[in-house]
């Protein structure tokens, strides 16, 4: 039950933005749900027909989980600028994942392959940190990316750095997630 309100909250919160009567009823929800008041960090991710259509998120927890999954959900389909904002007419072929994160620790590390050793596959999400680069993988990214040494090298890249960044020593956070998905069409919206 508790998984379906974070992904209403999600639906709702895109439907709205193409009728104003889907705008979720925060008040009533949160009285219902009061564990949407805590300040959480989310990510929300939109798939159409299984490829990425979208994903933004918050890494450190900086405002209520219903609001930072509202949020997340209407900038991960109209503002993520490396897609088109989404079109109604998708809607049906979509899939929404929300990702609600631990607090991001410190990843103590010697070298690169220390480094390396220490990461959990398929269980960490990773930050990287290092001067003016910064980026971040969620879990999920472990499906496609597998081997522990091209998963760093795709998260320097997707920092804007070389992987040689890590004979720098970047900052290295570990964080994990919960993650609920389901076919945009198969969650029952708050307002019915």
């Amino acid at each position: 039950m508790l998984n379906k309100i974070l992904l209403q909250i999600a639906k709702d919160s895109i439907l709205s933005k193409f009728d104003v009567n889907y705008a979720p009823k925060r008040d009533d929800v949160v009285k219902n749900h009061p564990f949407l008041l805590e300040k959480r960090a989310t990510f929300v991710t939109l798939h159409y027909d299984k490829n990425l259509r979208g994903c933004i998120g918050s890494l450190i927890a900086h405002r209520t989980l219903f609001d930072d999954i509202s949020s997340n959900a209407i900038s991960a389909a109209f503002k993520d600028t490396r897609f088109m904002p989404l079109e109604e007419r998708e809607l049906s072929h979509l899939t929404l994942e929300v990702s609600v994160l631990s607090i991001p620790k410190l990843l103590e590390y010697k070298d690169f392959n220390d480094l390396v050793s220490k990461i959990q596959v398929n269980i960490d999400g990773l930050i990287l940190k290092h001067g003016g680069y910064h980026g971040t993988f969620l879990p999920q990214v472990w499906k496609q990316l597998s081997n522990p040494k091209i998963f760093l090298e795709h998260l320097s890249m997707k920092a804007g750095a070389n992987p040689s960044i890590f004979n720098e020593h970047p900052q290295i956070y570990t964080y994990q997630v919960k993650a609920i998905e389901e076919k945009f069409d198969d969650i029952p919206s708050l307002q019915r």
